[in-house]
């Protein structure tokens, strides 16, 4: 029979007890839960959801870094139904913290409609060129205005009146935007462009004449991201650079360099390259010359 002295001793027994030997089953919890927590990746993986981070419907609220252009591009949506909705004018300037509208309200007229995504060389003749004046070049690293200079800078001023030799020049051809093979062909399920191998630092060309409407890395699963202006109807664009070497404004030329091939947002060095039509995505395939 036990003592009183040894009854009284036996709950602070059982908590010591405790205390070193703890359930095996709340032990065994602990373990599966840390298994269970999935991996965090810091690159952006590269896969069918390029731009799938908003939605059309929904209101957006402009952030630092972004342009009428590049919120439209993000939305798969033509800029001037963008513009439309929103009672914005050329030359499209935005502010940070204004809210965009991404659909029109219920009974408003149908905006800039959008043509099928069939697209042929023959329709690349017939689009006209819309001269923008230029503005001095920037590079990703040395991205360093301020929230209100980034946006309302994402076009320049209306310039004059264009001569008539350089009004409405369509786009006679296309070139290629980089050396290297196609390692990825674009799919109407996901995939938006093409991807073209290539070394890191390798040259990145516009396809056509234009100018630069995107310069920066605010699109998600893009990276480093020039978008090019050709006309009222084609705009190219060009991810995951390592350098951008062309600044928002900036008029370019047919084959001039405008950026060095790099892996920013992705796990290999490449190039995304996608032409949109009335904001659509297209086969670039179907529109740059057989090689």
């Amino acid at each position: 029979m036990l003592s009183r002295r040894t009854l009284s001793l036996l709950p602070l027994l059982l908590v010591v007890g405790c205390a070193d030997n703890p359930p095996a089953t709340i032990e065994n919890r602990s373990v599966v839960a840390v298994e269970e927590v999935p991996e965090v990746r810091q690159i952006s993986p590269v896969g069918d959801d390029y731009g799938a981070q908003l939605q059309v419907g929904a209101d957006y609220v402009v952030q630092s870094g972004d342009t009428l252009y590049a919120v439209a591009f993000r939305l798969g949506m033509d800029y001037r139904s963008l513009a439309d909705i929103n009672n914005i004018d050329p030359p499209y300037v935005i502010k940070v913290s204004q809210v965009l509208k991404t659909a029109a309200s219920p009974g408003a007229p149908n905006l800039s409609p959008q043509k099928p995504l069939a697209a042929t060389r023959s329709e690349v003749q017939s689009a006209a060129s819309e001269p923008v004046a230029k503005s001095s070049p920037s590079a990703v690293a040395s991205s360093s205005a301020t929230d209100s200079q980034r946006v309302q800078t994402q076009t320049p001023p209306r310039p004059s009146p264009p001569s008539a030799s350089m009004a409405n020049v369509p786009v006679d051809r296309w070139s290629w935007p980089a050396d290297g093979r196609v390692s990825r062909s674009f799919s109407k399920e996901g995939h938006k462009g093409i991807d073209l191998s290539g070394e890191r630092g390798a040259p990145v060309r516009a396809v056509a004449p234009g100018v630069i409407v995107y310069s920066g890395t605010r699109v998600t699963g893009y990276g480093a991201l020039l978008i090019v202006k050709h006309n009222d109807t084609y705009l190219s664009a060009y991810g995951h650079n390592d350098a951008l070497l062309v600044g928002e404004g900036e008029q370019v030329k047919a084959g001039q360099e405008i950026a060095k091939m790099g892996s920013t947002s992705t796990d290999s060095v490449k190039l995304h390259f996608e032409i949109r039509r009335n904001g659509v995505p297209v086969d670039p395939e179907r529109l740059l010359p057989r090689r």
